[in-house]
């Protein structure tokens, strides 16, 4: 081979590998955060934008959705996403319009509800957020990818998820889930701080029904690796009175807690939750561990009726989500299972009546 075949061939080598390179990257995926301007999406898009969330490889176009109002907040907001000069943001596209922001999306991050405000009964709070949720649906429904995955944070985040997966019936219910993974991380927190390891060292935690005071956390199944051991969460912290009184109640009120001592609601560790949710749903679960999510209830084998999104353990693989089945449920675990689900019935109730308004 003389000179000029070798040049010829290296430079042959070398447009293979470039093209191979090319090939190999993914296509970008497409995300939406409402309430894009609030507190909770600006500690979120940075996590989002630098792929820890669906992969360090994985680029990223981010749709951001806020009121009219919150424009200028939101210009701003899309200013510091361009100035991280972050590799994996595509694209930022700031928006008002459910038809611009909803369009051929990936995923859906829903953050933004109407919150209650000062002298607002519980049903108008429930009424305002059926008629978001409601519009979210059908731009769902009529703008999405048929494969999108919805989270939906805004409270009430269980019947504002049931709305929207009822006003988008093209997609699968399955697609659709709420947040309780903060409360799932809130309670293996306070396992883990009273047997003095670290939060990884607890796992299996669950959080039952309704992201709301009524919710159960459930250490019977939990684990905790205490010194290279993994110990029931029980023999762990040898206080069962403290496991079935105030560790519970202060996972139920930790969010009011968060906002007596802010003056502001949670939003770092809910951004961080719903890191974990997503990077879940995309990258499946650990094997052997199980987290907690709102998802639709549809013959279930815990006897939780139907029509709901309920907090369930689950394990995910290939995106797909599955029901933790044959855990044991013991008389306790069983009544706080049925008061959070009949909180549920009665939300689902008020708020289906205002669909048809």
């Amino acid at each position: 081979m003389n000179r000029e075949d070798g040049v010829e061939l290296d430079n042959l080598r070398r447009s293979w590998v470039c093209y191979v390179t090319l090939r190999s990257v993914p296509e970008p995926i497409k995300v939406l955060v409402t309430g894009a301007a609030g507190q909770i999406a600006y500690s979120l898009l940075f996590s989002i934008a630098k792929g820890d969330v669906f992969g360090k490889d994985q680029p990223i176009i981010l749709v951001l959705l806020d009121i009219p109002a919150m424009m200028t907040v939101l210009e701003g907001v899309v200013m510091e996403l361009q100035d991280c000069a972050l590799p994996l943001l595509k694209e930022v596209i700031p928006t008002e319009k459910e038809e611009v922001a909803f369009k051929d999306l990936d995923v859906a991050i829903l953050v933004g509800s109407m919150p209650r405000r000062d002298g607002m009964e519980r049903k108008d709070l429930l009424k305002a957020n059926v008629a978001i949720f409601k519009s979210q649906g059908a731009a769902l429904d009529k703008y999405a990818k048929k494969t999108v995955k919805v989270l939906v944070v805004g409270n009430p985040a269980n019947t504002n998820c049931l709305i929207a997966a009822k006003s988008a019936p093209s997609i699968p219910k399955e697609n659709f889930s709420c947040l309780t993974r903060l409360d799932h991380n809130r309670a293996r927190s306070q396992v883990a701080m009273r047997c003095g390891v670290p939060a990884n060292h607890v796992k299996n935690v669950i959080i039952w029904g309704n992201h709301s005071s009524t919710q159960y956390p459930d250490v019977h199944h939990c684990k905790v690796n205490m010194s290279g051991s993994e110990l029931a969460c029980f023999d762990a912290v040898k206080d069962d009175k403290w496991l079935t009184g105030e560790f519970i109640s202060t996972v139920q009120q930790r969010g009011a807690a968060v906002i007596k001592a802010r003056k502001l609601s949670s939003a770092m560790s809910a951004a961080k939750a719903i890191c974990d949710h997503m990077r879940d749903i995309w990258s499946g679960t650990t094997e052997g561990e199980f987290i907690s999510m709102g998802i639709y209830s549809s013959g279930n084998s815990y006897g939780v009726p139907d029509d709901l999104i309920y907090s369930f353990p689950v394990q995910i693989k290939d995106k797909t989500w599955k029901i933790v089945d044959g855990l044991a449920i013991n008389k306790f675990s069983q009544e706080k299972m049925d008061a959070t689900a009949a909180e549920l019935i009665e939300e689902r109730d008020t708020a289906v009546s205002f669909l048809g308004v």
